[in-house]
């Protein structure tokens, strides 16, 4: 299962367009352009998905993670590691932004941050919340080509610190209005990593992202590739993310 990662990247052209009053007219604002690239990533509806983590140092792989993802609405997500069979049974809890991890054979669960990270370059909330337009207020700074497409570059600013990284520069295509990259930053304004979104393919009934490339901001040779499969819609009650329904979830 696990295979070389190829070291993509996407060129960044350095002219950037200003968005003004005459783009204005044409142009969706920033917190719609925001929200739907979110609907290309996710479904509104109850879901579940698949999610293959793979990590990378100069291609030499370091660990592989697999998941089963259950979320509804962008504030109730749970998350179940499936491989490797020694971590089997290990659950995530999110209820808005309150993380929670569970372990077999511990009574109480164990309160997390989003920012926190679960394997490789990957975060806790990566996984968990990938709600920007909830979580983040945007800015449309202008446009940019980013390989062969148009796309409208968004700084996006943290509501608060409780969210997984306090600031995000993001590029959304402007023809299609789904996510090409993601640049994450610190609360001191420094780059952490950043995010290519590829293999767009029909997922639950819509095209949507299949392959997310994380690339360290510091070691560049350090990657980690999240495939996501096998996505189907999902009648998910509220009381399937509670701490005492966890241990009843196959």
């Amino acid at each position: 299962m696990i295979a070389k990662a190829l070291h993509l990247c996407l060129p960044l052209s350095v002219a950037l367009v200003p968005y003004g009053p005459a783009a204005a007219q044409t142009t969706p604002p920033a917190q719609e352009i925001v929200l739907r690239a979110d609907e290309a990533r996710f479904p509104r509806e109850g879901f579940e998905v698949l999610i293959n983590i793979r990590t990378t140092d100069n291609g030499r792989p370091k660990e592989e993670r697999l998941y089963k993802v259950l979320s509804k609405g962008n504030d109730n997500t749970i998350v179940m590691t499936l491989e490797p069979a020694s971590e089997r049974g290990q659950i995530l809890l999110m209820k808005g932004r309150d993380l929670w991890m569970f372990l077999p054979r511990v009574s109480q669960p164990v309160r997390l941050s989003l920012a926190q990270r679960l394997i490789g370059q990957v975060s806790n909330g990566d996984i968990a919340r990938a709600n920007f337009a909830g979580d983040y207020k945007a800015k449309l700074l202008g446009s940019e080509k980013l390989g062969n497409e148009m796309a409208y570059l968004l700084d996006l600013v943290a509501v608060d610190r409780s969210v997984t990284y306090q600031r995000v520069r993001y590029w959304v295509s402007q023809a299609t209005l789904r996510p090409l990259k993601a640049e994450f930053y610190s609360l001191s304004d420094r780059l952490l990593k950043s995010c290519e979104y590829r293999e767009y393919k029909q997922l639950s009934g819509k095209v949507r992202p299949t392959r997310l490339i994380m690339t360290d901001a510091l070691n560049k040779g350090e990657q980690s590739l999240l495939d996501y499969s096998a996505m189907k819609p999902r009648e998910l009650p509220d009381h399937v993310f509670t701490k005492e329904y966890l241990r009843r979830l196959d």
